[in-house]
This record gives structure tokens, C-alpha cells and sequence, in this order.
């Protein structure tokens, strides 16, 4: 995996404090979003820990870091935005949906397609982590995004799926 190149603005101090103008706040919140989104896209980040040193908060070589409150106003904003959700009331963990659910869906409908699965049963830890996947889309894939992608599926009649001893054995068929 290659190194993520951060964007210029994360080099320029001003850009770790929350501005207080509305109209550059704003315009900062957009360009902090969308690196979030970015970021953990390149890095496979499905979890962010608001209280974590990640280099996507913090900058050494400018000596900055974004406080927990700016953290989780940018969070927030992905929430509002659907691109993101709190995983416990203290705000403390947050899932990104740096792909939404829908078009996680569509990779999962393509890697059946294209590997002519149709018919076949997985797990859901096959999917997210078996030899079959490895190198697609799929690998590494959080179990709760891959849930939801294949409920959404279930709904659309193109999966069913059926409960295992564990959350990790809840099986799919491709219809």
C-alpha cells in the first residue's frame, strides 16, 4: 500500500483550530470531511477512535493535533451527512462508511458476478476475510458494513441469509 499524501491543508496550522466564522468553518469542516473520507479509503479505516493519535488528526511536523471537540464536530458532520455512525453514546468510536452501504452492496453483487458465485454460501468472515477475497474490495471489510450491505441485499432479493452459533458464522447464500 502506498503512502497517503495528505492535502495542502493539513499543513497549515489555522486548519486544526475550528474557525469561528461560520462561512470559513464551514468551508474547513468540507475539506476536513472529505480527507477523513479519503484517508480512510486509502487506509482501509472503518473505525475511528476520537481520542487516538492518528496522523489524520495530528500533524508533527507542524505541531499540531485537533482537539477531541473539533473531532467530533467533523464526525458529527459525516454522521448528518450519512457517512458515518456514532458506535457508543460517549462519542468516543466512530464507523466510517467511506463507501455507503448501497454501493458496498454493489461490490458484493460484482464479486459474485464476476466469480460466478451465484448459488454458493459464504460467511460473512469468508467474505471480509477468506482466501476468495483476498485482493478484492471485499478483504478486510468490517463485519458491520459488510452486514448491512448484505441485509440491504436480503431486502433487494438477491441474498439470503441465515444465523450461525456466532455473529461471524451468519451464513449467505447468492440467490
Amino acid at each position: 500500500m502506498s503512502s497517503f499524501v495528505f492535502p495542502y491543508f493539513h499543513n497549515y496550522p489555522p486548519y486544526f483550530t475550528l474557525q469561528p466564522v461560520k462561512e470559513t468553518r464551514d468551508k474547513q469542516v468540507a475539506l476536513w470531511c472529505s480527507l477523513i473520507l479519503q484517508y480512510c479509503q486509502h487506509t482501509k479505516t472503518f473505525v475511528l477512535d476520537v481520542q487516538g493519535d492518528s496522523a489524520l488528526f495530528v500533524n508533527k511536523g507542524i505541531n499540531r493535533k485537533l482537539n477531541t471537540e473539533a473531532r467530533v464536530a467533523l464526525l458529527d458532520e459525516l454522521v448528518v451527512q450519512g457517512r458515518a455512525e456514532w458506535m457508543d453514546k460517549g462519542k468516543t468510536r466512530c464507523l466510517i462508511f467511506w463507501k455507503r452501504v448501497d454501493e458496498w452492496a454493489a461490490v458484493v453483487t460484482d464479486f459474485v458476478r464476476t466469480y460466478g458465485l451465484s448459488d454458493s454460501v459464504m460467511t460473512v468472515d469468508e467474505l471480509s476475510n477468506g482466501d476468495d477475497v483476498r485482493g478484492t474490495e471485499l478483504y478486510g471489510l468490517h463485519p458491520e458494513v459488510l452486514t448491512r450491505a448484505l441485509k440491504l441485499l436480503e431486502a433487494q432479493g438477491k441474498v439470503r441469509t441465515f444465523k450461525g452459533a456466532t455473529p461471524e458464522e451468519l451464513g449467505v447464500k447468492f440467490v
